[in-house]
């Protein structure tokens, strides 16, 4: 991991550092985006690689931001994960290495995928923010590049 990220580690709050360094999960409900519904786009909170759009969240009752796909499939890993005597398909941002969720085979049409994904893995940036943010070539993937 290049060495600026190294850094951005250090700031991390504990639930963003227990959540994307030792695989940890934050609380159902009570988390930052589970219930966001702004547009714009979800980046690693670590190396603002972006990851998943407003565009494909949806509310799955779960308690965590659920997405039926990443932006890039190229931008995650997906892992089998074993932990807590269950067989889960882990999903970690490919540049940073953060552990983000799991995804699971119960989503909605046409992807059927549901991406539980914890926000304090997660930055939010509005579509409003997008330029500024070094973002701008997301924009049209809203419909007319303003929230």
């Amino acid at each position: 991991m290049a060495e600026n990220y190294q850094e951005k580690i250090k700031k991390l709050t504990p639930i963003q550092y227990k959540v994307t360094r030792e695989n940890g999960t934050e609380p159902p409900f009570r988390n930052e985006y589970w219930d966001h519904r702004e547009e714009g786009i979800y980046v690693d909170i670590i190396t603002g690689e972006p990851l998943f759009s407003s565009k494909d969240k949806y509310h799955s009752g779960c308690g965590w931001p659920s997405f039926t796909k990443p932006i890039d499939k190229e931008s995650i890993l997906e892992m089998t994960d074993t932990s807590h005597n269950m067989i889960r398909t882990e999903v970690r941002s490919k540049k940073g290495d953060s552990h983000l969720g799991h995804v699971f085979p119960d989503g909605p049409k046409p992807t059927g995928l549901r991406y539980c994904i914890n926000s304090a893995a997660l930055r939010f940036i509005p579509v409003r923010d997008l330029e500024k943010e070094g973002y701008g070539k997301y924009k049209k993937m809203f419909k007319d590049g303003t929230s």
